[in-house]
């Protein structure tokens, strides 16, 4: 296993395990099973394990396991802070407190608002306290390590970013959101401040193996050196110094052992000319399945009227590169959910984006075929309905 350091200077894995997959069984978790591939990735170096309040029994298992093999103070357990939920101050104690009764311990290594998805989000907790809260936690020793774990676009990544002495920060990251999201240019905000990265979705929850079009798994295939597809995807991510550690939601012995050994043998500049061409010709072959061809770039930024264009385009693509329900969850999730979202609908056609996009987009009507595309009914539902519960006053 290899390395890289914290804030603080201590050893992080560059493989983490995510805690999220763990496989099921009847109405819980299959614990014998989960235990083994826990134990397989410890034993092979992996020492930092990810779960969250909201991840159903994961807090739990993962307290479990470490506790009845004495492994508690020898791993790094990060779990997150479920801010959507938190109505009163009170409530940051109550999820706080039960979350380390399911682990099982007195203390976390990495404690991460989640999901943050806008600014407000932050300035929410902070209104509620939250930076004496941490500062309470981190002075009784409870709290090691403060971060966030962020969905949304790179401008309001670096908002955050900037906005608080963090100690790591969590970014979806991955070579098809290189561009989205946080972004490669997150990824080097954050490193140039000192701030150390953990990727999740560095598969896109496995689309980057098991979603693949024709053309893409016919490259992977004929790849002289033999790699795999998810070993491709890591091996990118690793290549890049910026990145400290990436998770992955591991649920069998054979995917814990496959990438333990593929992070055995990663580190930054490993990548040759030809590797990067063939990724960026993987990248393509899934990218000729998209319907708009925004890159991302963000020109056409800030919407007079509030819209995030390049996110709606970006789920909207999903929907054809991956699966239709997995591009409007993504929609839901990283634009819809959002307390500054503006429904695509409210479009009043003023033409500054088609101005001043690079790729000769049609906005305009773009965004009316991506709107239908990403709510049918049910979905415009769910969303009117998740905004009531996610977004608080």
């Amino acid at each position: 296993m290899k390395y890289r350091t914290d804030k603080h200077g201590d050893p992080v894995s560059i493989l983490g395990y995510g805690c999220m997959r763990f496989t099921r069984k009847g109405t819980g978790i299959d614990l014998e099973k989960a235990e083994k591939e826990l134990l397989c990735a410890y034993e092979a170096g992996v020492n930092y394990f990810d779960t969250a309040y909201l991840y159903p029994g994961s807090e739990a298992a993962v307290g479990e396991i470490f506790a009845r093999n004495g492994l508690r103070e020898k791993v790094k357990i990060a779990t997150k802070l479920p801010q959507y939920l938190v109505r009163k101050a009170e409530s940051i104690d109550k999820y706080f407190d039960e979350e380390l009764s399911r682990l099982k311990t007195d203390y976390v290594d990495y404690y991460l608002m989640h999901m943050l998805t806008d600014l407000e989000g932050w300035n929410r907790l902070k209104r509620l306290g939250i930076e004496d809260w941490i500062a309470r936690q981190k002075a009784a020793g409870r709290i090691r390590n403060i971060g966030f774990s962020f969905h949304g676009n790179t401008d309001v990544f670096q908002q955050i970013l900037n906005d608080y002495d963090w100690d790591m920060c969590q970014i979806q990251y991955n070579y098809l959101d290189e561009v989205t999201q946080a972004g490669r240019a997150g990824l080097r905000a954050a490193a140039a401040k000192g701030i150390p990265v953990v990727i999740m979705e560095p598969l896109r929850g496995g689309r980057l193996v098991n979603g693949l079009p024709e053309k893409a798994r016919k490259l992977v295939a004929d790849d002289a050196k033999g790699r795999s597809a998810a070993e491709l995807a890591f091996r990118w991510l690793w290549d890049q110094p910026e990145v400290t550690c990436v998770l992955s939601g591991m649920n069998s012995l054979a995917m814990v052992q496959e990438n333990c050994f593929t992070a055995s043998e990663s580190e930054p500049g490993m990548l040759t000319e030809e590797d990067h061409a063939l990724i960026a010709a993987i990248r393509d072959a899934i990218n000729e399945k998209t319907k708009v061809p925004c890159t991302g770039c963000r020109y056409c930024m800030p919407c007079p009227q509030g819209i995030d264009i390049p996110g709606t385009f970006r789920c909207y693509n999903s929907m054809y590169i991956e699966s239709k329900m997995s591009g409007r969850t993504d929609y839901l999730k990283t634009v819809a959910l959002r307390k500054d979202s503006v429904d695509p609908k409210n479009c009043v056609g003023c033409g500054k984006c088609e101005r001043i996009c690079p790729q000769g987009i049609h906005v305009i009507e773009e965004l009316k075929t991506a709107r239908k595309a990403l709510l049918p009914p049910p979905m415009a539902v769910a969303g009117a309905v998740g905004r009531k519960f996610f977004i608080k006053k």
